[in-house]
């Protein structure tokens, strides 16, 4: 008698790990360095290793911080996190089994979310010299930047190297705020004034943010702050005084997403950080309002940098396509006169891109692949690039993910400079050019193509000045 087939089942409670979370074998004899890609202008080069993600616990001590939102980060569901600015922040709260970042994305496409981005520490800079101080640190014009008005800036050092791309607030005459990224930069401002020329002081403040992203964030902000702020009148990078869960705050018309935004600072943080959040949470309900992590996906499509991630101290903002912050004002002119660090280095180098010369190595480009499996959740490595027709890496990326509208994977990375430019004079890729993308195995077994495309692949609802021009 022929024994039947026994149909597989899954078992009920089985659980469907999307293909970015599983964990590839690495043979780590064989890992090496790769030298080919020319990194010769860095004293600190990338580490170009294909190693895959990381399989230990991390041992993190109380020199890494928990800001005010941690636990309320951890009863909204967080479950994995990272290092940024010796805080701990969230990156994941919708679990794998579940559907991970995109069901994230999903949510700040359609509806509204809130992140803790309490990580963007807040460095004060106030006193009689405040604005002459600020205007020293930047590239952008801080004496065009008008009290209750941000802008996105940069800081570089003496060789012109981008150190912080922070938001920048004037929240008075003689008071500006560093939102900073991934840095000490409250360090070296306080550095920048060790011999107490500019009659300032320099402190990081307890006021914490949270941001409010989404095509429903201007009706949740309306809920949420009521009749003491006119959100119609604030304009894109202004800010208002206003009290969440009866609590002082200032909010910002601005974020890290490409979408309709807002960002909730919190003063006195460490004490109020419940009544703030907590009033988020109510007025958000009929919104569909979801607690995620930054999304970087969304970021990426808008062409918004990351500051440890798409450029570091060791590229210059000609390289990473933010050459339209050196010598540029808060209004548009050009040509800032007063002096600032990084202003010589950065003037030469912008005259040696004018005369044709190329006077670094790689340059930053948008990508668009083709082929290989969805990208739906963050790189462990700086996965390598190939010119058309294989061969040694020349490049590397440093954003990649899937992108669900264009239905293929979209990223930013590193590949040659060829000299071109854009009608502003300033470097941009070849648009067009063809590469190979080595992809981890999960996501292909062999290079895919790649084609050079301007950035952003996605406008954002705002023109964001954190995109690259």
């Amino acid at each position: 008698m022929p024994k039947k087939k026994i149909k597989n089942k899954k078992k009920k409670n089985s659980i469907i790990i999307p293909n970015s979370y599983k964990v590839e074998k690495i043979n780590y004899d064989k890992i090496r360095h790769e030298t080919s890609v020319d990194q010769s202008d860095r004293l600190v080069p990338y580490n170009l290793r294909q190693s895959g993600s990381t399989k230990v616990e991390m041992l993190i001590s109380t020199r890494v911080r928990k800001s005010p939102y941690w636990h309320l980060s951890m009863k909204a569901g967080c479950w994995r996190a990272t290092v940024y600015n010796r805080i701990y922040h969230p990156r994941g709260y919708v679990k794998p089994e579940k559907g991970g970042a995109m069901v994230e994305y999903q949510a700040i496409k359609n509806h509204v979310t809130m992140w803790n981005v309490a990580v963007e520490r807040q460095i004060r800079v106030k006193g009689p010299d405040a604005e002459k101080f600020t205007d020293y640190v930047i590239t952008r014009d801080a004496t065009k930047i008008s009290t209750m008005r941000g802008r996105y800036v940069i800081l570089c050092n003496y060789k012109g190297g981008v150190l912080n791309d922070p938001v920048l607030m004037r929240i008075a005459d003689d008071e500006f705020w560093f939102s900073l990224s991934d840095s000490d930069i409250g360090l070296y401002l306080q550095g920048v004034n060790a011999d107490k020329r500019f009659n300032v002081e320099i402190d990081e403040i307890d006021a914490c943010p949270v941001q409010i992203q989404g095509p429903k964030a201007k009706a949740l902000m309306n809920d949420l702050i009521g009749d003491q702020v006119n959100m119609d009148e604030i304009p894109f990078y202004g800010l208002a005084e206003a009290k969440v869960g009866g609590r002082s705050c200032v909010i910002s018309q601005s974020g890290f997403s490409g979408e309709s935004g807002y960002e909730i600072y919190l003063r006195n943080a460490t004490l109020y950080a419940e009544d703030m959040w907590n009033a988020v949470l109510k007025a958000g309900k009929k919104h569909k309002l979801m607690v995620i992590a930054p999304a970087h996906h969304r970021r990426i499509q808008a062409g918004i940098l990351s500051w440890g991630q798409d450029m570091d101290q060791e590229h210059n903002p000609f390289q990473c396509n933010l050459g339209y912050q050196v010598s540029l004002s808060g209004k548009g002119q050009w040509d800032k006169q007063s002096d600032y660090v990084g202003k010589e280095s950065l003037e030469k180098m912008k005259q040696k891109i004018k005369n044709g010369e190329k006077p670094y190595k790689l340059q930053l480009v948008g990508l668009e692949l083709d082929g290989g499996k969805p990208i739906e959740d963050y790189a462990n490595d700086f996965w390598l690039i190939s010119s058309e027709g294989g061969g040694k890496p020349v490049g590397y990326i440093t954003s990649p993910w899937f992108h669900p509208e264009k239905k293929k994977n979209i990223a930013m990375g590193y590949v040659p400079f060829e000299g071109n430019l854009n009608n502003n004079g300033f470097p941009i890729g070849n648009f067009g050019k063809k590469y190979k993308v080595h992809l981890p195995k999960k996501y292909s077994n062999k290079p895919v193509n790649a084609v050079v495309v301007p950035i952003p692949f996605t406008e954002s609802v705002n023109a964001n000045t954190r995109e690259v021009k």
